[in-house]
């Protein structure tokens, strides 16, 4: 899913991007079913894990801003939240 430049991305995919890329970060989270409430680090993801996590999802939705700027976020839904509302 790299670059996936769009104009009309809603939430659930920007979820989506985020679901595909701990797959692929956390392999084994390769058959988790992921719910909204979901925190990366409940689920197993060490910083490292998150981080990149994080910038994976950054480069795909194309949105430049601080990893910071996501702390606050306590679940996958809210990480979604921040970035929908940064396209």
């Amino acid at each position: 899913m790299n670059n996936i430049l769009e104009n009309n991305m809603n939430k659930s995919d920007i979820f989506s991007t985020i679901v595909e890329h701990t797959r692929e970060v956390v392999f084994e989270l390769e058959d988790h079913e992921f719910k909204q409430d979901d925190s990366l680090k409940a689920l197993g993801a060490n910083s490292i894990d998150r981080s990149e996590i994080l910038m994976m999802t950054l480069e795909s939705l194309d949105i430049k801003m601080p990893l910071l700027a996501l702390a606050k976020a306590v679940n996958i839904d809210e990480i979604a939240g921040i970035l929908h509302a940064r396209l």
